[in-house]
C-alpha cells in the first residue's frame, strides 16, 4: 500500500488546518516542527481525526509544547487509549527552540500552530508561525481588501 493511500480524506497528507490563525494573527515566519506522538493518535491522524483551532504553542523548561489540540480515541485502541487532548512535546532544533522563545519573551509574538499534516515520508508533522495578534479593526480591514481583491478579479475575468 502506498503512501499516499494510507491516509483517508485529502491526497496531500492534510489532517487539520487552522483556518482562524491567519485571521486573527499576521503571521510573520512559519516552522515545521514533529511532534512525539503515541500509536493511538497516529492512527486516529490517519483517519483524520484532529483538531487544531484552540491549539496553541508554548515554551516551557526548555521545551516546545502543543497545549490543547485534539485527537480524538481511536476506537481499536480499547484500553490502550490516549488522552485526546494532552500536552505533546514538539521537536525542533536548540537554535530554532532559542528564537522562538525568545521571540515570545521579548518580541511578544504568539506561536500558533498552523497546519497539521503527514509528509512524503508519512510522519506527522506540525508547521508552527510566530505571529501577532490583531485587532478588530485590522481583521476587517484585511477582510475588505480581500472581498475587493475578490472582485476586482471577476470584473476583470468578466469584462
Amino acid at each position: 500500500m502506498s503512501k499516499k493511500s494510507q491516509t483517508k480524506g485529502r491526497s496531500d497528507g492534510l489532517i487539520a488546518e487552522n483556518r482562524r490563525s491567519r485571521r486573527d494573527y499576521e503571521v510573520e515566519d512559519t516552522l515545521e516542527a514533529g511532534i512525539m506522538l503515541t500509536g493511538s493518535e497516529v492512527k486516529s491522524l490517519r483517519e483524520g481525526k484532529a483538531n487544531i483551532a484552540e491549539a496553541y504553542v508554548s515554551p516551557e523548561q526548555g521545551e516546545l509544547w502543543l497545549i490543547n489540540c485534539e485527537i480524538q480515541t481511536y476506537k481499536g485502541a480499547n484500553r490502550f487509549n490516549h488522552e485526546p487532548r494532552r500536552k505533546r512535546k514538539l521537536l525542533v532544533s536548540k537554535r530554532e527552540l532559542a528564537k522562538l522563545s525568545q521571540e515570545v519573551e521579548r518580541a511578544g509574538r504568539t506561536i500558533v500552530p498552523l497546519k497539521f499534516y503527514f509528509n512524503d515520508r508519512g510522519i506527522a508533522k506540525l508547521l508552527i508561525g510566530t505571529a501577532t495578534g490583531r485587532k478588530n479593526y485590522d481583521k476587517r480591514n484585511v477582510e475588505a481588501k480581500r472581498d475587493w481583491a475578490r472582485q476586482k478579479a471577476r470584473i476583470l475575468k468578466e469584462g
